[in-house]
């Protein structure tokens, strides 16, 4: 087994969990972990059923959120942190090369590519998404926002590991598969904009802030203020990036995610014009 720890943070999962165990495996990594945020369903069952170890997380509202919060609390005895959502499925091709780059023992994280399926099918074209999810245990953690419940979002979102070293990049992809349907998708991105929106006031006001961000989150926390950001969006996501070539299902991803980055920009002049009242 490699010298692994994978945390799953999950909340009633237990239409996508069956799959994303499965795929683990129960011979690849050293531990499996599901980090549990009060589900309802047969979740905690599921894991604990596979021979994962099971973790209780109950959110206060405050810093650290799931991800810190296990890091500090739970600290893996190994050397090496996966942290895998439960609609994320590794792939054969991702296991493989996986083994490889951590045998190499030279870095220090790595950048995680992933498919993304819409509609019951892969998508072939739009932005990739990527995350880095995998380091070193006691590299560093997720990057600390100090947030007054903006949300109900008791996991970081989009924070990014804060690390120092070598970074690699694993080519393999792993899926994202979400079987929950279009709803959830749209509810779940409610959260994340009113979540961004709070976010990138919080930034205004922090320098220190500004020099953690990645390229993307530049570009995209440049654009925030402009009523033009979802159009950017959709323009690069269906014609220079390919979404054109999943037909009217890339049309309607494109759309949905314009749709969303739009509801970012309305919500920041929303609490903007809050702030003046109050």
């Amino acid at each position: 087994m490699i010298d692994l720890t994978i945390a799953i943070p999950a909340k009633n999962e237990e239409r996508n969990l069956p799959g994303c165990l499965e795929a683990i495996g129960k011979d690849f990594a050293a531990k499996v972990v599901l980090i549990d945020s009060g589900s309802t369903d047969r979740t905690k069952e599921i894991a604990l059923d596979f021979g994962a170890e099971v973790i209780d997380f109950a959110w206060n509202g405050q810093f650290p959120k799931k991800r810190n919060w296990f890091l500090r609390n739970h600290t893996p005895n190994t050397k090496w942190i996966l942290f895998l959502d439960a609609d994320e499925y590794l792939t054969p091709a991702f296991k493989e090369e996986l083994a490889a780059a951590l045998a190499k023992d030279d870095k220090i994280a790595y950048w995680l590519n992933y498919t993304i399926y819409f509609l019951g099918k892969q998508l072939k074209g739009g932005y990739p998404l990527d995350k880095l999810a995998l380091f070193r245990v006691g590299a560093g953690e997720y990057e600390r926002i100090d947030e007054d419940q903006w949300s109900k979002l008791d996991m970081e979102i989009h924070e990014h590991p804060i690390l120092v070293g070598e970074i690699g990049k694993i080519k393999s992809k792993i899926d994202h598969l979400d079987f929950r349907g279009v709803a959830h998708y749209v509810n779940k991105h409610v959260e994340y904009a009113n979540w961004e929106a709070s976010r990138f006031l919080k930034k205004l006001g922090d320098s220190d802030l500004d020099q953690k961000l990645t390229w993307k989150q530049k570009i995209k926390y440049g654009l925030m203020q402009s009523p033009f950001i979802g159009i950017v969006y959709f323009f690069g996501s269906f014609f220079l990036l390919g979404g054109f070539r999943d037909g009217s299902r890339g049309l309607a991803f494109a759309i949905l995610k314009m749709s969303y980055f739009t509801q970012v920009y309305c919500k920041i002049k929303e609490l903007k014009q809050e702030k003046i009242k109050n």
